[in-house]
């Protein structure tokens, strides 16, 4: 089917969203394991030992596990502060957070400890800019002065009553976490869920269709999607493909063409390079990323790395590009922002 349709269904047990362009699956949401601490729950933490030579402190957190802090400056033991998880922990690993909470909304971010009112870049038109601004001011008139607010692009066009309705639960709910510094080790904010991500996130604008129900995913193929993105071999142009095998220490990615020309060599590179960020995200996976291209002359690493800053410019500050390593590879980090889509299906109904 042509144009965006949003994907609501369960699959193997699992709470699953998916964004479908054009019939092709671009954006993944799948629910983490039952206990598993996700990317936006905010906790109430106790910080433990400092590192010496890592920057950072361990926090006990609800249930008995661990978060790493990268910020020692100032923390003492046994202090309570409210954190927000930043990313998914490698098994037997501290959970990553952050001191800079961010709670979000269709319309807008509450941010506590970062006041001032700001709109979405994205938002070009300076008169609705303004108008959104002025929106904002109103809904915050009276809140904690601690706390601050980004209208996101989202809100672009919305009418007032709209934004209020949206924004205002968020405050109230930013006031009350930011009061809540006694006791133990808390979860005070779950992470949204799959399903309340995708209407929150991908609904604005409206998409050609949001389709849910039982048959919704069969209906749409996602199951197929899926099942292409647990097998390791990804197909490309030409014949060419790309094997994608998570390991202990790293993601190892290996082009491979179907002919044995320079000139094959450049374009299954290419092609790899501008398929690798929606393999990573749809696969959930993250941490260093090592990638055997297929042979190319050595002044194409130029066109390759082109490629690249263009095909990860959606990921933003979560991809930092290393470059090409002296054996000739390419190494890129990726935040790890969600658990690999293998381990979120292990263990599922089938």
């Amino acid at each position: 089917m042509k144009g965006v349709v949003v994907v609501l269904g369960h699959l193997r047990g699992q709470e699953v969203a998916a964004r479908m362009i054009d019939g092709r699956l671009e954006d993944l949401l799948v629910a983490l394991p039952e206990g598993a601490l996700a990317p936006g729950a905010i906790l109430r933490a106790r910080v433990g030992r400092q590192i010496k030579g890592m920057g950072g402190v361990f926090l006990d957190l609800p249930g008995g596990q661990s978060g790493f802090l990268r910020q020692s400056k100032g923390l003492r033991p046994g202090q309570m502060l409210l954190v927000q998880v930043t990313g998914v922990a490698e098994p037997g690993k501290a959970v990553p957070v952050t001191p800079r909470l961010t709670i979000k909304g269709r319309y807008g971010i509450v941010t506590p400890g970062a006041p001032g009112i700001n709109v979405s870049r994205q938002v070009r038109d300076t008169s609705e800019a303004a108008r959104l601004e002025a929106l904002g001011a109103e809904v915050m008139a009276g809140a904690d002065p601690a706390l601050g607010l980004i209208l996101r692009s989202g809100a672009e066009g919305v009418d007032g009553a709209g934004v209020s309705e949206d924004l205002k639960p968020l405050r109230t709910l930013a006031e009350a976490i930011a009061a809540d510094m006694d006791g133990p080790p808390e979860l005070l904010l779950d992470a949204s869920g799959p399903h309340e991500s995708a209407w929150r996130d991908w609904t604005t604008p409206a998409p050609d269709e949001v389709a849910e129900g039982p048959d919704a995913l069969a209906a749409h193929a996602v199951p197929e999607a899926i099942d292409a993105l647990l097998a390791a071999s990804v197909a490309l142009p030409g014949g060419a493909s790309m094997v994608i095998e998570p390991t202990h220490a790293f993601v190892a990615v290996d082009v491979n063409t179907a002919e044995g020309a320079p000139a094959a060599g450049l374009k299954a590179s290419v092609a790899a390079a501008r398929e690798l960020p929606r393999q990573l995200r749809l696969r959930g996976l993250g941490g260093q990323v090592i990638v055997d291209f297929a042979p190319v002359a050595h002044k194409d690493r130029a066109t390759l790395d082109q490629v690249l800053r263009g095909a990860f410019r959606r990921d933003g500050p979560a991809v930092s590009l290393a470059g090409w390593t002296p054996l000739g590879n390419f190494e890129l980090q990726r935040r790890r922002d969600s658990i690999p889509l293998r381990a979120a299906l292990k263990g599922a109904e089938a």
